[in-house]
């Protein structure tokens, strides 16, 4: 069974796919829920046109992305930690430290769940992460570690 994806669903697709499910698995799960509609002709030319304006929507975000990207990689993000008397840190610098530490210091908003820092941070010193914004966009960036 054909179907146009409504949103985003894990392991299946996303927004605007067109996709074949299992025809059980469409018409009990995905349609009721509004996930998806079924693949007819008019739909898949609502598809077109839809998937059409997008692509020029999707051009000027494309740009603003890239921006971002050259914006966070350009930045070196300070990050407070509270530090015992051996240098070593109180638990952990943790993604959401640093998805604070962006939006405090570039006043950008950025998801925790796209960031990933490369190694376990648990001393003062500089530190590389990555930040994952759109499907082949990601700004590789560096955060300094200090004592509060």
């Amino acid at each position: 069974m054909e179907i146009i994806l409504l949103q985003d669903i894990d392991k299946l697709g996303e927004k605007y796919d067109l996709v074949t499910v299992k025809p059980g698995y469409g018409r009990n799960y995905l349609i009721p829920k509004g996930y998806a509609k079924i693949a007819n002709a008019s739909n898949k030319k609502h598809l077109e046109e839809i998937k059409r304006q997008q692509s020029m929507k999707l051009q000027k975000q494309l740009e603003g992305y890239q921006k971002l990207a050259e914006q966070i990689s350009a930045t070196i993000l300070t990050v407070g930690a509270k530090v015992g008397t051996s240098g070593k840190l109180f638990g952990s610098i943790t993604n959401v430290q640093l998805a604070d530490a962006i939006k405090s210091q570039l006043n950008v908003e950025v998801e925790r769940k796209k960031i990933t820092i490369n190694e376990e941070v648990k001393d003062l010193g500089t530190y590389d992460a990555v930040l994952h914004i759109y499907k082949d966009i990601t700004a590789d960036f560096k955060f300094e570690v200090i004592a509060e």
